[in-house]
């Protein structure tokens, strides 16, 4: 007689179930599609709803496509006018006499490059390589702060220009997402010699004065293509706070830090470090 066959244990009589269809997945689509017509029903069937949400679309949709428009259009003319400079002009109603603003556009081809050299060694050094943010130094800044009574900020150049060209002073949720937008905006259409070139016509030298050309004919009686290093470090030390700061009476202070970014103007190697711009 044959000895019984030995049954394999690996197998199973029983056949396999199928795995559950993970259901969950496509429900949520479905409750969210639900959500999303229930809320356009409850809007068809207010009028004034449905109008106020139109509104609000179409605006939003000619706001969007303005700016780009805007941003292009602001890479090829000069930037006459600013929101800052509107602002200082307005403060200056009800003094004695109407403020004058000190303000001359130059290009960037008649502008030293030292005083562009030296907006970068004081401002952003990393202006040449970075896309608009220098998050190292915006981490730094988060870690000085929590110990620091005055915070300190991490702007880069391109975000003072979106700032100053585009936005109003102020410290808000709102204006520092439009800043943020704006930087995006100049980096990809304008480039780096454009917005530096933009920095040094709207950047605030000094009271009612925009601009290192204005600067320079109203504090060194020169155009600003002639500025010297010591010239335009001194201009650029200012820039923190020109208001109170002073390129012909200058502080300790200011003469101290005109030194300093001297120094980071040879220790970056000269005008060869934003030649290539």
């Amino acid at each position: 007689m044959n000895p019984p066959r030995r049954r394999n244990t690996f197998r199973t009589d029983a056949q396999p179930q199928p795995r559950p269809k993970a259901a969950h997945a496509t429900t949520d689509r479905l409750q969210k599609r639900g959500r999303w017509q229930q809320t356009r029903s409850f809007i068809r069937e207010r009028p004034l709803l449905e109008r106020i949400y139109w509104f609000v679309a179409k605006s939003f949709l000619w706001l969007f496509v303005g700016s780009i428009g805007y941003v292009i259009a602001l890479k090829y003319v000069p930037v006459w006018i600013t929101p800052l400079i509107v602002s200082r002009w307005v403060g200056t109603f009800g003094a004695d006499e109407p403020g004058h603003v000190y303000k001359k556009w130059r290009s960037y081809e008649n502008i030293s490059k030292e005083a562009a050299l030296a907006v970068v060694a004081s401002e952003d050094q990393d202006f040449p390589r970075h896309w608009g943010f220098d998050f190292d130094e915006i981490q730094d800044a988060i870690k000085e702060n929590q110990r620091r009574k005055r915070p300190r900020g991490a702007s880069t150049i391109s975000q003072q220009v979106a700032k100053n060209v585009f936005l109003w002073n102020g410290r808000s949720y709102i204006r520092k997402g439009l800043e943020v937008y704006f930087t995006v905006l100049i980096e990809l259409i304008w480039g780096k010699e454009r917005i530096l070139e933009v920095y040094l016509n709207v950047a605030e030298t000094g009271p009612m004065t925009f601009g290192v050309e204005a600067a320079s004919q109203r504090y060194y009686h020169h155009p600003a293509a002639d500025l010297s290093r010591d010239e335009a470090a001194r201009i650029a030390a200012v820039l923190p706070n020109p208001r109170q700061f002073s390129i012909t009476n200058p502080s300790a202070y200011v003469q101290r830090r005109t030194r300093q970014i001297s120094r980071q103007m040879r220790a970056l190697g000269g005008q060869r470090y934003i030649r290539t711009l």
